[in-house]
């Protein structure tokens, strides 16, 4: 049976946190460190477990990036990312620009990142239809979706508010750089 709202509850109002008052629940211990949630649009979201098909997956991919980038990048590995005013999702993965306190002072912005990825199972459909386009609307140079049940990465550049104009799809035999890494070289079949 379906329930419907009434046309009161229809017109309740609905408060989004903003980043900072999120920090501050943060700050007060309304979370521990248990508490798998992420800030989107003001709204938190409970994220799923991480199973270790994700988990092996992103290991993977930390020991790749942290080979292949050197010291031209640092790899972050389920941190936080401050997308003002109301949005600070964890991605499995991030590329940031070097920084002397390692972000110690404060969480990372778009303008701080070189390359986000993303790795979905259980949460792909939510991480290609809320978080890529979340990313691109705050300018996030470039995302990378793996596919954990295709087998297959999506590569996404060229960030706007309607989204990120360009998407690849690169085979398992293409060797990948990301955009502004170019130093950077992986195989596509070393990811899987």
């Amino acid at each position: 049976m379906a329930e419907t709202q009434s046309p009161a509850a229809q017109t309740r109002p609905v408060f989004r946190l903003s980043v900072d008052a999120y920090h501050r629940m943060i700050d007060a211990g309304v979370f521990d460190e248990d508490d798998r949630v992420e800030l989107i649009d003001g709204e938190l979201r409970a994220m799923p477990p991480i199973k270790s098909d994700h988990a092996g997956k992103n290991k993977r991919l930390n020991r790749l990036l942290t080979l292949g980038a050197g010291d031209d990048a640092l790899v972050a590995v389920q941190d936080p990312l401050t997308l003002q005013p109301r949005s600070e999702p964890e991605p499995d993965l991030m590329l940031l620009r070097p920084r002397e306190d390692f972000y110690e002072g404060a969480n990372p912005t778009p303008a701080d990142t070189l390359l986000v990825i993303e790795i979905g199972d259980s949460s792909l459909r939510y991480d290609r239809e809320v978080k890529v386009p979340l990313y691109a609307g705050h300018g996030v140079p470039e995302v990378w979706l793996v596919d954990l049940r295709q087998r297959r990465l999506e590569i996404y550049r060229e960030p706007g508010p309607d989204g990120y104009r360009l998407m690849l799809r690169p085979d398992a035999s293409e060797v990948i750089t990301p955009a502004l890494l170019p130093g950077l070289r992986i195989a596509v079949a070393d990811i899987w």
